[in-house]
């Protein structure tokens, strides 16, 4: 088990490497070398809305992509692409829903008072319930130019976890000089009501003195980011990211949420083999 403050060896958790974008699609990659392999250390966190949760720290963010003619695995994501063109790239996309990730650090406590502060008789356990990954197949289109990037994406759970949906709209836009980059972007991401309420909502066999019931609906997050990079060399660099992401309303309100927004940020140094 993870002390409280102990960084972790993450995945992607933090964007500290790569974007998923139309230069580094299926196809792309077929003159040269196929894989996309990297390593960032540093030090990082990312923060966790649920009541009786930790931050996760991180110090070590690792980029690990293949992209084969047609098919590609990108830090988890396994793709197929089925249009690859100038005016942009289309792929069937399976992935693991990423907001099991809160509910990965979280702690038994007793309490004299329930979440909405009402006065218990006697301690009660709190913790929040558990939750599982929920695998989910979809499309995504990318699309870039000088004007920027933009990508667009559809969910669909297909493991019988959730069974909802999402959509993500996210736009960034890279402002390059001689050795760095700076990136400043904005994400939509549409969650469905079954989605929200599997996650955020609190079943009535869930429910006790010190938890009440809670049935959430469908909403809509939003998402600030930046991305900057100084390069020493054409593998190594120095980078930086922050993000700040607002959840909907019906989440935010729900009572297993205590941080109605969730922040991550990295900075450290940067390796691509």
């Amino acid at each position: 088990m993870l002390h409280p403050k102990s960084p972790a060896l993450t995945v992607g958790l933090v964007g500290a490497l790569a974007v998923r974008r139309l230069c580094a699609c299926p196809g792309a990659c077929q003159a040269g070398f196929p894989w996309r392999l990297g390593v960032a250390l540093g030090y990082g966190e990312r923060s966790n809305p649920p009541i009786q949760s930790r931050d996760i720290p991180v110090a070590v963010d690792l980029d690990i992509a293949w992209f084969g003619k047609r098919f590609f695995f990108d830090n988890g994501d396994l793709g197929l692409t089925f249009m690859n063109r100038p005016a942009g790239t289309a792929s069937f996309v399976v992935r693991a829903n990423s907001d099991r990730v809160f509910f990965s650090r979280t702690s038994t406590r007793f309490v004299s008072v329930s979440v909405t502060g009402a006065p218990l008789a006697t301690p009660a356990p709190l913790k929040p319930p558990k939750r599982r990954y929920a695998i989910e197949t979809g499309v995504e289109y990318l699309v870039d130019g000088r004007w920027g990037r933009m990508s667009l994406a559809g969910f669909q759970d297909v493991s019988s976890v959730h069974n909802g949906f999402g959509a993500d709209l996210e736009y960034g836009y890279a402002i390059q000089g001689r050795r760095w980059t700076l990136e400043p972007s904005i994400l939509l991401r549409y969650k469905s009501g079954e989605l929200n309420d599997y996650y955020w909502g609190v079943r009535a066999g869930e429910a006790s003195a010190a938890l009440p019931a809670y049935d959430a609906g469908d909403g809509l997050n939003w998402q600030l980011g930046v991305r900057s990079s100084y390069y020493f060399s054409r593998r190594l660099r120095f980078v930086a990211t922050f993000n700040h992401e607002r959840l909907n309303a019906d989440a935010a309100h729900s009572p297993l949420v205590e941080q109605r927004a969730v922040r991550a940020y990295f900075g450290g140094f940067a390796y691509s083999f």
